[in-house]
């Protein structure tokens, strides 16, 4: 008898969502008015070094003054006429100052400095919008509305109204969270739950919106509109979240304001005073201008900056991407770290890690062979995981006939002269009676059990084995637990979308604390929060976009980089770049290693503030010799901070 070949029904291409669109570099004016003050002082400092005339050297210090610090100054000034005195307008006032006496390349710089990190946080700003509206395009523009009538009406899918019947083919993204009121198919749902595999759906079962269709034809109903679909609350809780997280000041910044108005009181009384004693003008404003530069905090957040930033590049060459310094103080609080499963401390790929023959005239070879036989032309993960097997094992067969695939049931392919099936327990072991059922029953159950996807192999009708298929943990997700445990002190969580089952026999293998599974999104959220409510400082790492809200959420939020979502990226705070989770527990002690530099730095640029201006309030400190005092311990400083872009910064973490 002859075999024909059928050529299976693959389903279309999914349609990729379409790129978010991204702030370009110097569309926003705080990084054109930044780089021109940059530019500006650059030129400034090579005429100084090249004895140009002073004319031309403070002409460009000027106008590097106008550049950078026209745009804080009003802020400031806005502030002051709400009662509060912002510490940009005191730099903008202290590098005026520095100006006054002589000293303006101190000064220019001083703007160049806050100039810049004004405009690298209205950049983060404009991403993280960027990102928000790019999720709302995971969902289709357009969707098929059937009508009273029986006709198909292609529709904007933001008009789409509740009770609205759609028709979702094989391929296409799903427009509407919905239910399935006829059809079958398996969806892939994993940019809201995370699982790993296609779920069946069936009617009665829910669909959300962006998730992908499978091979089978879906006819739905939908529940939600569009502003109110589980990917619209997505985009929303990652805006709130990161709202929440954008007034996150460094540790110093959060006693620069009343530091900022002791200053200003100090510097106009050491003005004012010894002029109503009879003192010159002149010497009034020198020592008041002296007094406000070796006072600035200017120095004190030099004294801060340097450790953190050597942090971050150290950080940055072992494959960690920390976003600022805010972040990379933040990472040495955390006292608690949650752990996505699927992608972060699994592969994300399903894999055959157990095979069972149930008829003694087929091995583990044979049934292996004749399962990646029938699976061969399906694109389904789970046939992947097994035809990718085979070919481990070395196994060859030739083309197969009469090919069907059921969505939601499995396979059937004629391999040799022997009709194969391949698919759920649930559809091939319905009917069939006898020993051999129930140790097929008995095999699917222990594979459960133990945390597997159980996949039957029947021949002729009658089940002939059970391949046991699951996602497995990374190489060093053991190691990266146990590490992140020692660091914080407490055992690390795991929050994931994917079945309790799973998810528990994944934490037993790893040795993980508290499991929490078959959360969405907002449950994430919620379980992040419920963290965070009993004291603890979270650290989530994930991702996927389902991860995207609780990384926002969080006190820090960590992505893989194999994190193909543009949100997820944008959301986190750091990105492991090389996909490498014992990074995560390394960067926490580096963190940790930076801030007990900072309070040594600290402590160094406050006795070094502290003697000069005892020195200029009851002696006669020279203007040169405060300077050079002041720029001294910034040197220090730096210097005791750069220690930590050392090798064996790193390795002491790891």
């Amino acid at each position: 008898m002859a075999v024909s070949t059928v050529t299976p029904n693959r389903p279309a291409p999914v349609p990729a969502a379409a790129p978010p669109r991204r702030t370009r570099l110097f569309a926003l004016p705080e990084m054109r008015w930044a780089a021109l003050a940059s530019v500006l002082f650059l030129l400034g400092l090579t005429a100084q070094l090249a004895d140009a005339p002073d004319a031309l050297r403070w002409a460009l210090y000027l106008a590097c003054y106008a550049a950078g610090g026209w745009e804080p100054g009003l802020a400031g000034l806005r502030a002051l006429r709400e009662k509060t005195l912002d510490v940009d307008l005191l730099m903008v006032v202290a590098a005026i100052g520095a100006a006054a006496i002589g000293q303006i390349t101190d000064g220019a710089l001083l703007i160049v400095i806050f100039a810049t990190s004004g405009a690298l946080e209205a950049l983060a700003t404009a991403r993280t919008e960027d990102s928000i509206r790019g999720l709302l395009d995971l969902a289709p523009e357009t969707a098929t509305r059937v009508a009273a009538d029986g006709r198909e009406h292609t529709v904007a899918a933001a008009d789409l109204e509740i009770g609205d019947v759609l028709i979702v083919r094989p391929g296409e993204r799903i427009p509407a969270d919905a239910s399935v009121i006829g059809g079958g198919s398996d969806v892939d749902q994993a940019t809201i739950t995370g699982e790993p595999l296609p779920v069946p759906k069936t009617t009665g079962d829910e669909v959300f919106a962006g998730t992908i269709n499978g091979t089978g034809m879906l006819r739905l109903r939908v529940d939600r509109r569009a502003a109110d679909s589980v990917v619209a609350r997505i985009a929303a809780l990652v805006e709130e979240a990161s709202r929440t997280k954008a007034a996150t000041q460094l540790f110093i910044e959060k006693i620069e304001q009343r530091y900022s108005v002791g200053m200003v009181a100090v510097t106009l009384a050491v003005f004012a005073i010894p002029l109503l004693l009879g003192d010159s003008l002149e010497r009034a404003l020198l020592r008041a201008m002296t007094f406000m530069i070796v006072a600035s905090p200017c120095a004190v957040v030099l004294a801060t900056m340097p450790p953190l930033l050597a942090a971050i590049a150290n950080a940055g060459r072992h494959g960690v991407l920390v976003k600022s310094a805010v972040v990379m103080e933040q990472l040495g609080t955390i006292t608690r770290v949650a752990f996505d499963k699927t992608g972060t401390l699994t592969r994300g790929t399903p894999e055959l890690v157990d095979i069972r023959a149930l008829d003694p005239r087929v091995d583990d070879d044979e049934l292996l062979r004749l399962a990646a036989a029938a699976e061969h032309p399906s694109e389904h993960p789970l046939a992947t995981a097994i035809v990718r097997a085979a070919d481990a094992r070395g196994l060859r067969w030739d083309a197969v006939g009469e090919f069907t695939a059921r969505p939601g049931h499995g396979v059937s392919a004629l391999v040799g002269d022997r009709l194969v099936g391949v698919g759920a327990p649930a559809a091939l072991l319905v009917g069939h009676g006898g020993e051999v059922d129930r140790v097929a029953t008995a095999a699917v159950h222990d594979f459960q059990r133990r945390g597997h996807t159980a996949v039957v192999v029947t021949c002729a009708g009658a089940p002939i084995g059970v391949l046991a298929i699951s996602d497995q943990p990374r190489a060093e997700a053991g190691a990266a637990v146990a590490a992140t445990r020692v660091v914080t002190g407490t055992a690390p969580v795991l929050l994931t979308g994917d079945n309790r089952i799973a998810a528990e026999r994944l934490a037993e293998r790893l040795d993980l604390g508290d499991v929490q599974a078959e959360l969405l999104p907002d449950g994430k959220v919620e379980a992040v929060r419920r963290l965070q409510a009993d004291g603890a400082q979270v650290a989530v790492v994930g991702d996927g976009i389902n991860d995207a809200p609780a990384l926002a959420a969080a006190h820090v939020g960590i992505a893989m980089g194999g994190a193909g979502a543009d949100l997820t990226l944008r959301a986190a705070d750091a990105i492991v770049v090389r996909d490498d989770l014992t990074t995560v527990p390394a960067v926490i002690n580096l963190s940790r290693r930076a801030h007990r530099i900072v309070v040594a730095n600290l402590a160094i640029a406050a006795t070094f503030i502290g003697v000069l201006v005892v020195w200029d309030l009851v002696g006669n400190l020279p203007l040169p010799l405060g300077v050079a005092g002041h720029e001294g311990s910034t040197i220090i400083v730096g210097l005791n901070g750069l220690r930590l872009l050392r090798e064996s910064a790193w390795r002491r973490g790891t």
